[in-house]
């Protein structure tokens, strides 16, 4: 068995061990039904609370399309609170192992970093991507089923857009984990620079090339839309490299630390 498949397994059975397996999932499970349910249910609740006050109702809200359902459920849940989960949740992907010594040990067996990096890399963000795309179907059943039905085509195109930007979510939180030691720190630099590429999205087309949060908006407008940005075959392509770039801030810390087997 190879390196990264000993140290893959040995990423997967810590998230069985912490229940990660089974609570993280039901998460985005949860997140991806709410929307389509508060939507279909709001116009009802809110005019029953209306009492004799006659709060008036957007008809809008009340014809919504099931594509903007589904588009609000990456853009209002998973980009909001799911973020912050995917976040919280891998603060310590790398953190931890240098916090109990665990790097320093892996680095002197004969243990490429490369090797390390991409196990970590790998088993999280297909754990994570899975989880989130378990949720996103939810969604999708739920708004087929109260409001119109969404094209399968568009579901599958959002759906990798934004699982695209949910990479860049688990390498920019692992190389924060990398660089620093306290908890708190990498949840904050972490939860503030990512919240902060969402909100900047929209502000300008510059912009939005480089910015690796554009691609849960490219998600969005094949949902609303049914069409495909001009500008996101450059926008990924981008991201890409960040990515990338990412990674290797995240190498060259660890080879920096001299404690690498030679």
């Amino acid at each position: 068995m190879t390196n990264f498949a000993v140290l893959t397994k040995k990423e997967l059975v810590q998230m069985l061990r912490e229940l990660k397996i089974v609570w993280f999932p039901l998460v985005f499970v949860f997140l991806g039904m709410s929307q389509p349910i508060l939507n279909y249910y709001l116009p009802a609740i809110i005019k029953s609370l209306g009492g004799n006050q006659g709060i008036i109702i957007d008809p809008n809200m009340m014809a919504q399309k099931g594509g903007d359902v589904l588009a609000g459920t990456l853009g209002s849940q998973f980009d909001q609170l799911g973020v912050i989960i995917i976040i919280v949740s891998l603060m310590g992907a790398v953190q931890s192992d240098k916090a109990n010594g665990m790097l320093a040990f892996i680095m002197t067996r004969p243990v490429r970093i490369a090797e390390y990096l991409s196990a970590k890399i790998f088993s999280n963000y297909l754990f994570v991507a899975a989880s989130v795309a378990i949720g996103y179907l939810v969604s999708y059943l739920y708004v087929n089923f109260l409001f119109s039905n969404v094209s399968l085509v568009d579901m599958l195109l959002a759906l990798f857009f934004y699982l695209v930007w949910v990479l860049f979510i688990v390498l920019f939180t692992t190389m924060i984990s990398t660089l620093f030691n306290g908890q708190g720190i990498i949840a904050l630099l972490s939860i503030g620079f990512l919240l902060l590429c969402r909100v900047i999205v929209g502000l300008s087309p510059a912009i939005d090339l480089i910015n690796p949060a554009a691609m849960s908006k490219h998600a969005m407008e094949v949902l609303t839309m049914s069409t495909i940005s001009s500008t996101l075959v450059w926008n990924l392509l981008l991201t890409m490299l960040l990515s990338i770039l990412v990674i290797l801030v995240s190498h060259k810390w660890i080879s920096k630390k001299k404690y690498h087997h030679v």
